[in-house]
This record gives structure tokens, C-alpha cells and sequence, in this order.
């Protein structure tokens, strides 16, 4: 028996010509963050643009491959800011926006900034999603920690839904407790079942 995968690589930066090789050998999707707002970039990454992470996404998308590209929020910009890359998200040929919350990591550069309040968190995903009508919003990292027993309320602002399972630098939650708050959220909300 196939399994029906769809693979998703996240290898940063390629030429055209390397996503061309990745698609004929089968891959079918890319995910590259813009990470943040223009704006804001310069103060958290240095060693690249962001008008290099734009032709990345590009390049992928003109290879034949969808397209996952978001951001994280609550590194030091603002709500304009958040709203800034959406926008540039809405403009870029992405299928899928994945939205992190920076969990501040002891001995990192961005350690002491501000945590985001709840309010903030979900504002900022339904700015992402009244900018990007078109386009899959899902709650990633940083989820667990900030909204708690909160979570469903990313619902209310209209995210898609969850990236389930562990992160790169963070523990996540199994997919068996994301699925079970999902059967809650379908009672609470009166959703039909088949």
C-alpha cells in the first residue's frame, strides 16, 4: 500500500533551479517564513534580507510548488508591524500562513522582550485573517504557553487551525490532545457530524 503524503521540505534559501529538482523528485511543498514585517526585519535578522526571503517564496511558487510562508509576532514589533506582514503575505503566492508566538528562551537575543497579551495574540491572527481571506491561517508555536485553556478562542478569530506536535526549539502538544479539544470545541460550537 502508498501512503498518500504530500512532502513538505523547509531548507532556506534555493535557486530556482534546486526547487526544480526538489519538485521532479516528488516534493510538493515549501516552507519558507518571512519571519517578520520589513520594517522590523533588520532588527532581528543580519545576515540576509527580506527582499532575499520574498524571492525564496517566489522562486519556490514558480517551481510548481505551494507555497507555506508566515511569521512569528511578539519579537519587539508592533501591531502596525503585524499587520505590515500580513500584508506582504497577501501579496505573495502562499497557500498556507502559519502564525508563531515567540516563547522568550533564556540566553537568546530576544530573552527579556515583552510576552504578547492574550488579546494581542488573537487580534493579530484575525488581522492575518481579514488580510488573507484566501489563504490557510494555522496557530503555531508559542500556542501552548500564551493561550493555555484558551486556545479554541483562535477559532474566533478565524484561524484555520493548529500545527500539532513538537517545534524546533519548543515542545508542542500531541495531536491526540489537540484532537480532543477539537471534539470539545465541536460540541461547545454545535458543529454537525456526519
Amino acid at each position: 500500500d502508498k501512503l498518500n503524503l504530500l512532502p513538505c521540505a523547509s531548507l532556506g534559501q534555493l535557486t530556482e533551479q534546486d526547487f526544480k529538482c526538489l519538485s521532479s523528485a516528488g516534493l510538493t511543498r515549501y516552507h519558507h517564513n518571512l519571519e517578520t514585517a520589513p520594517s522590523h526585519f533588520p532588527r532581528i535578522i543580519t545576515s540576509h534580507t527580506f527582499g532575499e526571503r520574498k524571492k525564496t517564496v517566489q522562486r519556490a511558487y514558480h517551481a510548481g510548488l505551494e507555497v507555506c510562508s508566515g511569521g512569528i509576532i511578539g519579537m519587539g514589533e508592533n501591531e502596525e508591524q503585524r499587520l505590515e506582514l500580513a500584508l506582504e503575505l497577501s501579496r505573495l503566492p502562499v497557500s498556507s500562513i502559519p502564525v508563531n508566538i515567540l516563547v522568550p528562551i533564556k540566553g537568546t537575543p530576544l530573552e527579556d522582550v515583552k510576552p504578547l497579551t492574550l488579546e494581542e495574540i488573537i487580534r493579530a491572527l484575525a488581522i492575518f485573517r481579514i488580510v488573507n481571506p484566501d489563504k490557510v491561517v494555522k496557530v503555531a508555536a508559542g500556542r501552548e504557553e500564551y493561550l493555555e485553556d484558551f486556545q479554541g478562542l483562535v477559532f474566533w478569530a478565524l484561524a484555520n487551525g493548529f500545527i500539532t506536535g513538537d517545534y524546533l526549539t519548543l515542545k508542542g502538544r500531541t495531536s491526540e490532545k489537540d484532537l480532543k479539544m477539537s471534539q470539545v470545541l465541536d460540541v461547545l460550537w454545535g458543529s454537525k457530524k456526519d
